[in-house]
């Protein structure tokens, strides 16, 4: 089963984190939530979250996946945070996947693993993606980066997240059980 590591910082978009957390726990995959500053983290919108664990307690890990839900200043809070610059460096160099939604592609742009890469992001943002080829796609991926818009894209992203790690057929029986358009 893959093992995947969703960050969540202070200022996190709840839409965004909760719908990657809830899609990837329904195709069974193991999720972890790790807190930058601890196991409460507060949302942008005044949701406080429970996380599985502190980033310290989990960051070297190896992780099948590395997930950085987007918001304000969540997204920023993950760029300016040495660990998560660090486990984001390892996992792109180790070709394992990382994935960001929303500003939180900012963090990816900072670690320099968007270099050559197409890479999306919520609008105003694209300057803050270094080394990337922008494109306004709902959902990119570009080998092991995937990146996307914003919280209207949650449950898609989430979706092509499961269809990376588990295939098609997975990603499809949830879209469907879930009443996703396609």
């Amino acid at each position: 089963m893959a093992k995947v590591c969703v960050l969540m910082a202070d200022g996190f978009e709840e839409i965004e984190a909760i719908a990657i957390i809830d899609v990837l726990r329904r195709a069974e995959l193991e999720v972890t939530t790790a807190g930058l500053g601890g196991t409460s983290v507060d949302g942008a919108h005044g949701v406080v979250v429970q996380a599985d664990a502190a980033l310290d307690d989990v960051a070297d890990q190896d992780w099948d996946l590395v997930v950085l839900p987007g918001g304000l200043p969540g997204a920023t809070n993950l760029r300016d945070d040495a660990r998560v610059q660090q486990l984001v460096k390892k996992q792109a160099a180790s070709g394992k996947r990382v994935a960001a939604i929303c500003a939180a592609p900012i963090a990816l742009g900072a670690a320099g693993v968007l270099e050559g890469k197409n890479a999306t992001s919520y609008p105003g943002f694209e300057d803050q993606l270094t080394g990337a080829n922008t494109v306004e796609d709902r959902v990119c991926i570009d080998g092991n980066i995937i990146t996307s818009r914003g919280p209207g894209t949650a449950i898609e992203f989430s979706l092509a997240l499961v269809k990376e790690l588990c295939g098609a057929e997975v990603a499809d029986g949830l879209r469907n059980g879930m009443l996703v358009g396609s």
